[in-house]
């Protein structure tokens, strides 16, 4: 079913749009108290610049390779996230200055990739982003890029909506995978579309001549691109799901497969087990002049 709901979403077929057209109400009800909201909130200003990293469609489209790629570039900065999948509650203080502080259960897999990819920046998850944003200041951050930020309509910040290459379903939730309707992008200062503002470059580390794909993320199936020869079998779990080791083994076994093939986000929730892995690393190009725009904006923010 969940294979089913996400074809819906993302790329529906004949048989999806008899539900589409029985949910349809829902969405346009749901699109329209979005942006009411959107139009009748006042956003906060916090006093030091804040960068937006965001999209409008549910799962993923770039946003973490894209705060990453940022951030490297920046000094004094610090990721806020909402640390989707983890185990933890409240305000929790992931890495201070590249030192990881907690686990991957108490940071969620996308804090924590970015984390360990980041030595000179610092990574806070809190389902309230004020009180983050607050934390971020008092420690001495010099600026913040706010992860999956663009819904926060209650903060004043910089907005970069990340879009899609490809878009076959226009719809807000829940007859799409849209958080809003797709034309309230015109609120973002930046809309970087994949493909002609930014593209992916993927590589691959330690491949085998025969893996079993293995991962928890949002539309899987668009890894399919990118794929390798060797692939014996696909496993697919829910976004953000955990692993467990015994499991994996056994998928091995079942195939004869000599490694299993993961994203980085699923790395990072497999850093103790005792399984070969290769892994799938992506990187993002991005426009110069994006960062120079951004650039721009944390020169200009009043002192």
């Amino acid at each position: 079913m969940r294979g089913f709901f996400e074809a819906m979403l993302f790329a529906p077929k004949w048989y999806h749009y008899p539900l589409i057209l029985l949910l349809f109400p829902f969405s346009v009800i749901y699109g329209i108290m979005m942006s009411i909201r959107r139009i009748m909130t006042s956003p906060k200003e916090f006093g030091i610049p804040i960068i937006s990293v965001g999209n409008l469609i549910v799962g993923g489209s770039g946003k973490t390779p894209f705060a990453i790629a940022l951030a490297s570039r920046l000094q004094g900065v610090v990721i806020i996230s909402r640390g989707y999948g983890r185990k933890s509650k409240g305000l929790v203080e992931v890495s201070s200055e590249g030192k990881i502080l907690v686990d991957v259960t108490q940071s969620g897999d996308e804090s924590m990739l970015m984390a360990q990819s980041l030595p000179k920046a610092s990574v806070i998850v809190s389902e309230d982003r004020a009180s983050a944003i607050e934390l971020a200041k008092e420690k001495g951050a010099k600026c913040i890029i706010l992860d999956d930020g663009f819904n926060r309509v209650e903060i004043e910040k910089f907005e970069i909506v990340l879009e899609p290459e490809h878009i076959k379903n226009y719809l807000p939730f829940p007859a799409g995978a849209f958080r809003e309707f797709w034309f309230n992008k015109k609120y973002a200062d930046i809309v970087a579309k994949e493909g002609e503002a930014f593209h992916r470059q993927v590589a691959f580390e330690n491949l085998k001549p025969k893996m079993v794909l293995v991962t928890a993320i949002s539309n899987p199936d668009r890894l399919n691109t990118y794929l390798p020869e060797g692939i014996v079998d696909k496993v697919y779990l829910e976004d953000h799901a955990y692993f467990e080791e015994e499991k994996l083994k056994m998928l091995l076994s079942e195939h004869e497969a000599q490694s299993l093939l993961v994203t980085q986000k699923d790395a990072v929730k497999m850093q103790d087990f005792k399984l070969p892995i290769s892994e799938m690393k992506l990187k993002l190009e991005i426009k110069e002049t994006i960062f120079t725009q951004v650039d721009e904006y944390i020169k200009g923010y009043p002192e």
